[in-house]
């Protein structure tokens, strides 16, 4: 019976000691589930805020690689049906190997010009999308990317803009739009059934979420201007954007209008300013992670303890065993929970590193370890100053630390670390304490960001700002120096200078102006040329001052007038001067007298004709010769040496082989007689005109040389053998140079005819060369260029700086008399 009692007795105690262990360890069990709840809810939002990063972000390099193409650049300057047609396959390509939802182009207006959804019910083209930001960044030069919901499909997507450009142009003629489906950026991001995911807009406006009935409400309630602000944008339709009913218990939770309970953390996403990632997990769903378990477990042994209360102790402790193993199996879970985020922390490609309260590491990431060059073992338990420049560890031990430790954070503290081969960094830190349950700092958690390479960029920009003081203060001596000179200069000059106000009133002129025309400069400031010139020299005057001053550049003139001794002609370069706001004030004239130059330059023009034409006969006429005379010979002598093969293959066959090389040597010579011959003067130029003689050569110049050539022709007439020849043989010499000096992989040969104007230009992609030393590169048969576009009474230019390649333009005046037919 004592017995008996004894066991009830301590039956009863095991169940109350039971029920109060079973309550605390449930507790205990609740708070550690919270607060690894928390810890996960931080590291899951990383890890989703990084996926997302990285889905958003997906597309940006395929929109600029689809805006490089040349077709749709094409297509934006000069659309054509062909052109289309190009256009329509590459973007149809580009959404099938993207798997995206439609890749279009809009033209620099913002309206749809082509898309691969064009035969779908929702095409975009034809419509008008400048209202979106996206369009708005890309026609500014500046690649978007631009969350929204589409105005004509009706469906989501992440749009990713890039500028497309001209052939020679820096503006955007238009840009390239890849969509890309949401839902699917969706479906990458995995989730639980207890865990919510929001993507909002600064507006709160649900835009990503995995509770399709929370998309386009607010997170919060939206003010009225707040509302008004996104039926501006048309980014998430019409609305009407109704509150989900969620609001703030802490800075940790939340609740929606049902009552139920979120455990809460948000961060802004990377390159979308105002956009912020929120993620919530229901509090219940954490409480069932303890109470399921303990609740299978504990209550069949409340049932048994209750209905037999005189259960052996022995069964109790058996009950206990069971018990025992089920916390282990709930810390060997957590210990997991524990290694995952331990192999989050350490393979993050970002410096991180955790000190005690003592100063002390107690943890660094992989990363870290790779930056400064130390093994793990060489860091942890040593002073975080160690790694410090002396002036940071001053800094730290004086101000960052104790700050740190009294406020729980540091944001942005600039610190020089040194590595493990004496290497220095600048980086950035910034820091937030990781508290227990009393609030007690346990540790820090650290990043630091190199920012080595922007404090070499600030240190330049110093040392740039010295030598530009510097410099400016040079160039004051130099512009009083200048100054002096260029006084000197107007006085002395044998050269005629005059300056005017933007009513071409007299302001000033030099001595040699006073001498000609018999004035004093004190006589005829304010006056105007009819007041003081004769009328045929104030009318040719007022003609260039005219031209000068509308088109607002320099300008070069050659203007006759007439003195004692006749007329004389002067080389006039005029040119507006300026006020301090940049407006055109007046103008200033400089008049060289050239009369003696011309005529030796008229006279040289006639001999220069006289030789080139000389010169294009001879070729003409040696060309004929090889041609005819060679040419002849040389077909004879190979029918003989065939006539020699066929007479000796049976008898002789060494012989015979050596009539047949013989053959093949004539056949050489015969093609290289009629290259020389081609070269000397191409029967094509004569027979089928200008342009299919340059069809010709530049085949023939793209397959001797390996350098891509490239020939168009517009609207060309008939022309003049003269002007014909001219054409040919500065395009000749033209791509000798690019072959021979320019190191170009590509040439372009454009030759079109408008306004009574012949124009050929020959650009190449080479190494260029500069504009000021041209006079020093003569050899390079510019002067022979010029001379021959001279003498057919064109004009030659030369536009050309390192690196940049080099143009050369020929134009020609092609009148009724200069065309042939």
């Amino acid at each position: 019976m004592k017995l008996r009692i004894i066991l009830m007795v301590l039956s009863l105690l095991a169940f109350l000691s039971a029920t109060a262990g079973g309550y605390l360890y449930y507790s205990s069990l609740k708070e550690s589930a919270f607060k690894e709840a928390e810890r996960q809810a931080v590291a899951r939002l990383e890890m989703i805020k990084v996926n997302l990063s990285s889905l958003l972000s997906e597309h940006k390099k395929s929109a600029g690689t689809l805006a490089g193409i040349k077709e749709i650049s094409q297509h934006l300057v000069i659309p054509s049906n062909n052109t289309l047609i190009s256009v329509n396959s590459i973007l149809d390509h580009f959404k099938a190997s993207l798997d995206v939802e439609v890749c279009y182009i809009l033209d620099e207006n913002g309206n749809t010009i082509a898309s691969s959804n064009r035969n779908d019910e929702d095409s975009f083209v034809g419509i008008n999308f400048s209202f979106r930001p996206y369009f708005k960044q890309a026609i500014s030069n500046n690649p978007a990317t631009y969350l929204a919901l589409g105005v004509t499909s009706k469906r989501r997507g992440a749009y990713y803009s890039y500028p497309v450009y001209g052939k020679k142009s820096n503006l955007p003629v238009g840009l390239v739009v890849i969509k890309a489906s949401i839902q699917l950026i969706e479906e990458e991001i995995s989730l639980s059934p207890d865990e919510i995911v929001l993507v909002t807009d600064p507006h709160g406006i649900i835009f990503i979420s995995n509770r399709k009935e929370w998309l386009y409400n607010s997170i919060w309630k939206l003010s009225a201007d707040e509302k008004e602000d996104v039926i501006i944008s048309r980014q998430f339709g019409e609305g009407p954007w109704l509150w989900n009913g969620l609001s703030l218990i802490d800075d940790k939770s939340a609740e929606d209008s049902s009552g139920k309970k979120y455990l809460m953390r948000s961060l802004d996403i990377d390159n979308f300013s105002g956009w912020k990632l929120v993620y919530l997990r229901d509090l219940s769903a954490i409480s069932k992670i303890v109470s399921d378990p303990l609740l299978r477990i504990t209550g069949p042994i409340v049932l048994a303890l209750t209905i037999l209360i005189g259960v052996s102790v022995f069964f109790l402790y058996g009950k206990a065993t069971e018990e025992i193993l089920l916390r282990r199996s709930v810390e060997n879970a957590l210990r997991e929970s524990e290694e995952r985020y331990r192999s989050l922390y350490n393979n993050t490609p970002a410096m991180l590193h955790s000190v005690d309260p003592d100063g002390r590491l107690v943890s660094v990431s992989e990363h870290w370890l790779d930056v400064m060059g130390y093994e793990r073992g060489e860091v942890i338990g040593r002073m975080i100053t160690d790694f410090y420049s002396e002036e940071s560890r001053k800094l730290a031990r004086e101000v960052v630390i104790p700050e740190f430790f009294r406020k729980g954070y540091y944001r942005d503290v600039q610190y020089r670390f040194v590595k493990k081969n004496g290497e220095e960094m600048d980086i950035l830190l910034s820091a937030i304490a990781d508290r227990d349950s009393e609030g007690i700092i346990k540790r820090s958690l650290s990043v630091s960001i190199d920012i080595t390479e922007r404090k070499r960029a600030e240190e330049a920009l110093k040392i740039a700002k010295e030598e530009l003081s510097r410099y400016s203060k040079e160039l004051e001596m130099q512009v009083r120096k200048r100054t002096r000179e260029i006084t000197s200069i107007f006085k002395y000059t044998p050269a005629v200078v005059y300056m005017k106000d933007k009513d071409r009133r007299c302001m000033l002129v030099n001595s040699r102006y006073e001498e000609l025309f018999g004035v004093r400069n004190e006589e005829i400031r304010g006056k105007t040329d009819y007041e003081i010139l004769p009328e045929d020299t104030a009318d040719c005057f007022r003609t260039s001052d005219l031209r000068v001053l509308e088109t607002k550049q320099d300008c070069q003139f050659t203007e006759n007038i007439r003195h004692e001794d006749g007329i004389h002609t002067y080389l006039s370069v005029k040119f507006p001067t300026y006020d301090e706001t940049g407006a055109a004030s007046g103008i200033c004239a400089i008049l060289t007298d050239i009369t003696a130059l011309k005529k030796a330059q008229d006279q040289l023009k006639r001999l220069s004709g006289s030789i080139i034409t000389n010169q294009e006969n001879e070729r003409h006429a040696i060309a004929r010769e090889l041609h005819d005379e060679l040419g002849q010979v040389l077909t004879a002598l190979r029918m003989d040496s065939v006539w020699m093969y066929e007479r000796l293959k049976e008898s002789d066959k060494k012989a015979a082989q050596r009539a047949l090389s013989m053959c093949d040597l004539v056949d050489k010579n015969i093609q290289d007689v009629r290259n020389m011959a081609i070269r000397l003067r191409p029967g094509v130029l004569d027979d089928l005109g200008l342009v299919d003689a340059l069809e010709w050569y530049t085949s023939d110049f793209e397959r001797r040389t390996g350098i891509t050539c490239i020939f168009e022709h517009y609207n060309i007439p008939g022309i003049s053998e003269s002007i014909a020849t001219a054409s040919y043989r500065i395009t000749q010499e033209a791509l000798t140079n690019v072959a021979r000096h320019a190191g170009a992989s590509k040439v372009d040969v454009i030759l079109r005819f408008e306004s009574g104007i012949l124009m050929l230009f020959v650009s190449d992609n080479g190494k260029g060369f500069s504009i000021s030393a041209l006079g020093e590169s003569e050899g390079l048969g510019v002067a022979g260029m010029r001379e021959r576009a001279g003498l057919v009474g064109g004009v030659l230019r030369v536009q050309s700086a390192m690196e940049k390649g080099a143009t050369i333009l020929f134009s020609v005046p092609v009148d009724e008399q200069s065309r042939s037919l």
